[in-house]
């Protein structure tokens, strides 16, 4: 077994490389930011362009950000990046970003909205849902706490069976549906987002958000260069044609109006119409594997940035060991305690909303990066290596990432300033956090 230089296993392929992409970016977004985005639109037109939009404006980070790691091919992912394009003091502040605000944040999220769509299918009290929510998270982190290639395998696993709804649900919508896909309004909206199309992109980036997960497994992925990449392209491009498909199938199946009022319903409203009581019971299964797979390539990737960071001593000791399975035990158990406690201090919307803005503000670094990257190269006069991935009409689809990740925090600024000043806040106590490791390694 291939071993990188950090200490955990090179035991991926590109196959697995994609499932952690499909799997971490389609979850409970598609499910349940139907009638947010359709609602911010206005109208259905509006509401798939959303959904066009975001995901052309997801693929152009990718692209910008697979160039970026496949230059830097190390574990840690944006963390790594940032300290190695602007020096270990905004590296750290990326990675304690991650670290306290992003990763516990939508870890959380994706358990809560797992726990409120198992609550409702069993005809559980919602006063329940945390508890559900918690014990799904250990679950999920005592699995992973094992050799990375069982979370590999119920990742791919959980990958294919997810296909299975959202098929399900593109197919009864575009054959079987009797609603315009196009054209039609929503008639009752809030005042505050009628009609207001830049917010519909911003919820739809929640839904596509995960596909940069990817990059914290860069030493345990084998051929980084070549299969970091292809993973995160191949699976950008599926995940977008699938949500553009389950979106168009949503509007073909349900008026628009009932759409928003039922709100996280929807799903299971289009399956009992389409296979009755029983298929829509089944379709209801399947998407909550959909989620657990989520869960599960959030669990996979996210303790693995860190682990980089305690192992270069920024951050404590402890977080770096690693158990038989060479899988960083504490790291995955620590980022588990911090999502519980955020799983019953906030609700899934307002934690998953956070945690978008935080991630493209060093998102937005991170695509720029590219462009440092290359200058370097041309000063040292250093030749392309020929198995380096280079960003496709380059400079323009960088300059379209940078563009997006700049729209994404414009439009949350003017949105929700009270969000954005918190978040600021928990990226500052990262300052005297860095300080004091950087003396206490001295």
């Amino acid at each position: 077994m291939e071993t990188g230089k950090n200490g955990l296993k090179r035991s991926m392929g590109v196959m697995t490389g994609i499932s952690v992409v499909i799997g971490t970016v389609i979850g409970s977004g598609i499910f349940f930011k139907q009638g947010q985005v359709l609602e911010t639109a206005g109208g259905t037109t509006a509401g798939l362009a959303a959904w066009i939009v975001g995901g052309l404006i997801t693929l152009a980070g990718g692209l910008t950000l697979s160039e970026v790691g496949s230059r830097i091919p190390e574990t840690g992912g944006i963390y790594i990046y940032m300290k190695k394009l602007y020096g270990e003091f905004v590296g750290f502040l990326t990675g304690w970003t991650q670290v306290a605000i992003y990763a516990p944040a939508i870890i959380a999220s994706v358990a809560a909205y797992f726990a409120e769509l198992f609550a409702d299918f069993f005809n559980i009290s919602a006063q329940w849902v945390p508890t559900i929510g918690i014990l799904t998270l250990l679950l999920i982190t005592a699995m992973n706490s094992l050799d990375n290639r069982i979370a590999g395998a119920f990742q791919v696993t959980t990958t294919t069976i997810k296909l299975i709804p959202i098929f399900a649900l593109v197919i009864f919508g575009i054959f079987f549906g009797k609603a315009d896909a196009l054209g039609q309004t929503v008639n009752h909206m809030t005042a505050t987002t009628s009609g207001n199309f830049g917010l519909a992109i911003l919820a739809t980036l929640f839904a596509y958000d995960g596909w940069a997960t990817l990059a914290n497994l860069g030493g345990e992925l084998k051929n980084p260069r070549r299969n970091l990449p292809r993973a995160i392209i191949g699976g950008l491009l599926i995940v977008i044609l699938v949500y553009v498909g389950v979106t168009y199938g949503i509007y073909r199946a349900v008026p628009a109006n009932q759409i928003v009022s039922l709100d996280n319903q929807v799903p299971y409203t289009v399956a009992r119409q389409a296979f009755g009581e029983l298929g829509g019971k089944l379709l209801a299964i399947g998407i909550l594997v959909s989620m657990a797979g989520t869960l599960n390539g959030k669990m996979l990737a996210f303790p693995r940035m860190v682990y980089a960071m305690a192992n270069e001593g920024v951050l404590p000791r402890y977080l770096k060991k690693t158990n038989r399975a060479q899988a960083p035990i504490t790291a995955l158990w620590t980022t588990a305690g911090l999502a519980a406690i955020l799983i019953v201090m906030s609700g899934a919307d307002w934690l998953s909303d956070m945690a978008v803005f935080v991630i493209w503000l060093f998102y937005a670094a991170t695509f720029f990066g590219v462009f440092i990257l290359r200058l370097r190269d041309k000063k040292a006069a250093v030749k392309p290596n020929e198995l380096l991935f280079q960003v496709p009409l380059y400079p323009i689809i960088p300059i379209v990432a940078i563009g997006g990740a700049l729209f994404v925090l414009i439009n949350t600024l003017i949105a929700s300033f009270s969000m954005v000043l918190i978040s600021f806040i928990f990226v500052a106590i990262g300052i005297p956090v860095y300080y004091y490791y950087k003396r206490k390694r001295r």
